[in-house]
């Protein structure tokens, strides 16, 4: 027994120099391929998965895994592209927040697709998307490792490296995103603004420039009314689809809202349309039907602009009645009774 205490010492201290230079190898290889990738994000399949991910653990590094499938990027209310891009940001992100240290060796970011690697989306157990896996060193089966929330893709990239540095213990730091407009874009715009300077100068002097068009202001002023009226704003803050899928038939759509809780854009644009077409009638009796010489003209335009106008403002009382069930009548004086 005391003869064979150093061979089980030695065993075992190889064991141990094998799996420490196996673990070296796999942060290598990985390593490698982060930087064949513009942004840092490692493509797996089933074969690398099995190799990277099912390592026995504990493993010296954490893998964050984006779960895409190409086939569902066309389905607009899943976002995949879009997150996928995020997802990217995220990772060039970390890389150039930490160039020289550690973390850089300790998180790996890498996507997997579905029509490539349905067996490891089986062994995950993946079943909807968007989806994203963070696989820390401990984790000794895929199915044990902590999916992200869908909370964590509300604010893209942002969310998601608050749930990184929760969940590592890593500092991600700020998400660098690309600007807007490069260098030369800069450059090429003052080049081009600095040689229109003396021609604008000279169409301002001779007033002939679009800004002295009434046509255009009476343009805007119209897209100003509709956009304030139609709930354009409220569209945009809420994120108002313009119209929703029938629950009970998938192939018919629902541009009209029962209900005060929500409203779609088609109900506020034909509100907006009926409040503007009000509008431009009586801009045009105001304007341009006092200007008329014949006044059987006149009685005719103001008759139509009265049953047109009457119809309109009745059509929104009948909107507003119908989604919000209160009640709006006519006031009649107690002496016509």
């Amino acid at each position: 027994m005391a003869s064979s205490l150093p061979l089980l010492l030695l065993v075992l201290l190889a064991a141990a120099a094998a799996h420490t230079a196996g673990a070296n190898d796999l942060v290598g290889e990985l390593q490698s391929l982060r930087s064949r990738s513009p942004s840092g994000v490692i493509h797996l399949t089933d074969t690398s998965v099995t190799r990277f991910l099912s390592s026995p653990a504990p493993r010296p590094y954490s893998v964050l895994l984006f779960f895409d499938a190409a086939s569902l990027h066309s389905k607009s209310d899943l976002h995949l592209p879009q997150l996928r891009r995020e997802f990217a940001l995220l990772s060039a992100s970390f890389l150039a927040n930490n160039p020289d240290s550690d973390s850089s060796s300790a998180l790996f970011f890498a996507d997997i697709e579905f029509s490539e690697s349905q067996h490891s989306f089986s062994q995950f157990g993946v079943n909807s998307l968007p989806h994203v896996r963070l696989i820390r060193p401990d984790h000794s089966r895929l199915a044990d490792s902590e999916q992200m929330d869908q909370s964590h893709f509300s604010r893209l990239a942002d969310s998601m490296a608050e749930f990184v540095e929760a969940r590592t213990g890593l500092e991600v730091g700020p998400v660098v995103r690309p600007p807007l407009v490069s260098r030369n874009q800069v450059a090429l715009l003052v080049i081009l603004f600095l040689m229109s300077v003396p021609f604008g100068i000279r169409r301002i002097a001779q007033g002939d420039t679009m800004l002295h068009d009434p046509k255009l202001w009476m343009a805007g002023a119209l897209f100003v009314y509709f956009f304030s009226v139609s709930g354009g704003m409220y569209g945009i803050i809420r994120h108002t689809p313009m119209f929703l899928t029938d629950r009970a038939d998938p192939n018919k759509l629902v541009f009209f809202y029962q209900g005060s809780g929500m409203q779609l854009g088609a109900e506020g644009f034909a509100v907006g349309f009926l409040y503007t077409l009000v509008g431009l009638m009586l801009a045009v009796v105001t304007h341009l039907l006092v200007k008329v010489e014949s006044l059987q003209t006149q009685r005719f335009a103001m008759l139509a602009v009265m049953v047109v106008g009457w119809w309109a403002v009745r059509k929104v009382i009948f909107l507003d009645n119908w989604k919000t069930g209160y009640s709006i009548h006519t006031f009649w004086p107690s002496g016509w009774r």
